[in-house]
């Protein structure tokens, strides 16, 4: 895959690892003028989750009224979804988990592609289709700051984006690790 996630985070924040709002549009009205108030506040990474109808067209909204903004898509779920939000123009994808079928069709994306990895089997499938930046969800669930400690421990090379249960407080403890490209959370934006 030739963009990597570190790449828009080098654009868009060179000089620190970025927060991630987990972003759930629970009413469209609101998406452009939350995205458009994060932006302003230096938060320029924002993902949409998919968790309402919403979802789809809040990406296509702020991309279009907020170009400073780097948009994705969260719980991307499936090989439909991945190409509904490819459309509406997301710029990365993130996956609550990894599937085989997932992973293989992410190797011919135009986009960044995050899945999810909790266990170091999951981060093995993940290697074995060249995704080396993955979220580690659910982070607190799974073991914190420790788990992601030992994980990163055998598989060096992976970059982390951890969400699941972090706040601001815990961020900064993820922020901390070198195997931390950036947090995710629903505390920036609850």
């Amino acid at each position: 895959m030739p963009n990597k996630f570190h790449s828009l985070i080098e654009h868009y924040s060179p000089n620190q690892k970025p927060i991630l709002p987990v972003i759930v549009i629970k009413d469209l009205a609101e998406a452009v003028p939350l995205a458009q108030t994060l932006v302003a506040n230096g938060v320029n990474f924002l993902e949409i989750t998919l968790r309402t109808e919403h979802g789809l067209a809040a990406i296509k909204q702020i991309k279009e009224a907020v170009p400073e903004a780097c948009v994705g898509a969260g719980t991307v779920i499936n090989e439909r979804q991945f190409e509904l939000c490819l459309d509406a123009g997301a710029e990365f994808l993130i996956s609550p988990g990894i599937t085989p079928t997932l992973a293989k069709y992410s190797e011919d994306s135009p986009v960044p592609y995050l899945p999810g990895v909790a266990s170091a089997s999951e981060l093995m499938i993940a290697l074995e289709h060249g995704l080396e930046e993955l979220k580690f969800f659910p982070a607190e669930q799974a073991g914190g700051v420790d788990m992601l400690k030992a994980l990163s421990a055998p598989f060096p090379d992976v970059k982390f984006c951890p969400t699941g249960g972090i706040n601001e407080e815990k961020s900064k403890k993820y922020l901390a690790l070198d195997s931390v490209m950036a947090v995710g959370g629903s505390w920036v934006c609850p």
